[in-house]
């Protein structure tokens, strides 16, 4: 299992719409081979910084799998017009902890 690790900077005064796309969204990747869990937790510091973690069987399934899928073009529709910039994707290995 990995973590996908994204901030997502949202557009002033767009929160409440962001929200409402992202429960539309939801399903699209939830759907896919490999999706395991999402978490989309806003920040208690940074106006309109939220963090999202995905969680995925493997890397394949998310950047080879859902980034090239059609549901990845619905999920692009419904979201990337809220964010400041594209945000920078890292992927992490399970836990070091239990």
């Amino acid at each position: 299992m990995i973590v996908e690790h994204a901030l997502l900077q949202v557009k002033p005064d767009q929160a409440d719409r962001f929200a409402r796309a992202m429960q539309q969204a939801k399903p699209l990747i939830a759907a896919q081979p490999g999706f395991q869990s999402i978490e989309v937790r806003p920040s208690t510091e940074v106006p309109g910084q939220y963090l999202m973690l995905v969680q995925w069987d493997s890397v394949v399934s998310h950047r080879d799998g859902f980034r090239k899928s059609p549901e990845y073009e619905q999920w692009r529709a419904l979201l990337h017009g809220f964010y400041d910039f594209i945000p920078t994707v890292t992927y992490y290995g399970p836990s070091i902890i239990l």
